[in-house]
């Protein structure tokens, strides 16, 4: 078998400044070089720039044309002798995104040390955001997804930030939908209890709804029971808690985004259709799915009318919608924070508990547990400078 032929790795390290890499390639340039491999970062105006390239012929003449370039341009230089090209990555890659605010030390070393635990390597690490929450990302090869999850899963509880592990692969970047709940997801609070307020049983049906969402009775059975004790209500109350209703923080940012890279966005929601038919016009939504209270003589009766959208509902009204927009299952991103969602989660290629109930983050592909909708962002690998971007060319 054939020796593998000798390579350099040239390391630069220095203030960042215009020209750097295009005036090194120039340098590089008059031996004929061919470039093996290549990475530049830029931390705090500090550079670091490593270029793999063949030991050629009159490496003496390179190695000081070289040191000369650095000095002219008041960098350091490091050129490190070697054979072949970077070792091969192992065989189960995944993304891991750390989320912190703040991300500490301390919850770093803990989780590199859990995945060197595995066996497995860190390729690379850079930073995804520094607000609204610090968001890392490192790409892990050497253990597959499923086990370095379940690893990471412990650590991410105890340091209490939000870990999420997704496999590598061209399909992450393929995810064309994203349908969320409503109500305590895309808005804050449930809208039966504020609708539960003006008819002063706001106590009943808050008991009834928290049960509900930890999985402990049937939504639709709930749904019937906490609409019941509504029975009278003005419709007029309909509008004064259309005008309570308010976003969830970095709900626009991300609907906004997702809409400007050519994602389609829907809600599929347990509540009601007579305050997620505004949010669709505010937001400019593709696909809604929600309840409907019924109304006689301008008083709501203690009904719904057709079919509940429940649990199961919720998983059809996503596959519905995938049809709709021609998206495979495998390209929707779906996100929710109660039990009646985990049907519709566990039906998506990425299931994001938000802000969840313990049953659902036990279930659910990855969590997020920070108050800022758009940090979802983040894990589908979106940097804060895209998303920002995006803003700035929507506004133009």
């Amino acid at each position: 078998m054939d020796a593998e032929p000798r390579t350099l790795l040239v390391k630069i390290f220095g203030k960042d400044h215009p020209g750097i890499t295009s005036s090194l390639f120039e340098t590089l340039a008059e031996d004929a070089l061919d470039v093996v491999d290549i990475e530049q970062t830029v931390t705090r105006g500090r550079l670091t720039l490593c270029v793999l390239i063949p030991a050629p012929v009159r490496e003496g003449d390179l190695r000081a044309r070289l040191h000369r370039w650095a000095e002219a341009e008041r960098l350091d230089m490091e050129i490190i002798s070697g054979s072949g090209d970077n070792r091969p990555r192992g065989e189960g890659r995944s993304h891991v995104t750390v989320l912190g605010s703040p991300l500490k030390a301390d919850a770093v070393a803990a989780i590199a040390g859990r995945i060197a635990a595995t066996g497995a390597n860190i390729d690379r690490i850079f930073r995804l955001a520094k607000y609204p929450v610090t968001a890392i990302e490192l790409q892990v090869s050497g253990v597959e997804t499923d086990k370095l999850r379940a690893e990471l899963a412990p650590e991410s509880a105890a340091r209490q930030i939000d870990v999420a592990v997704q496999q590598a692969g061209l399909m992450r970047r393929a995810k064309r939908l994203v349908v969320m709940d409503v109500d305590s997801t895309l808005i804050q609070g449930e809208v039966i209890e504020l609708l539960a307020e003006h008819a002063g049983c706001l106590d009943e049906v808050a008991a009834v709804t928290a049960a509900a969402m930890r999985g402990e009775l049937d939504f639709a059975e709930s749904l019937r029971a906490r609409v019941a004790l509504l029975e009278g209500l003005e419709a007029s109350a309909i509008e004064a808690v259309r005008d309570q209703v308010r976003l969830t923080p970095g709900a626009r940012t991300l609907v906004r985004t997702l809409k400007r890279i050519g994602y389609q966005v829907g809600i599929v929601s347990g509540g009601f259709t007579q305050v997620t038919d505004v949010l669709v016009e505010r937001l400019g939504l593709d696909y809604a799915a929600a309840n409907t209270l019924e109304v006689v003589d301008g008083r709501l009766t203690g009904r719904v009318v057709g079919d509940i959208v429940d649990r199961p509902g919720k998983a059809l009204m996503l596959r519905r919608f995938a049809a709709d927009a021609g998206v495979p299952l495998s390209s929707t991103v779906a996100i929710g924070d109660g039990a009646n969602d985990l049907d519709m989660l566990n039906a998506a290629g990425l299931g994001i508990a938000f802000n969840a109930k313990p049953v659902v983050r036990e279930a659910a592909d990855t969590a997020v547990n920070f108050p800022f909708l758009d940090t979802v962002l983040f894990l589908l690998g979106l940097t804060r400078e895209e998303v920002e971007s995006a803003d700035a060319a929507d506004e133009a």
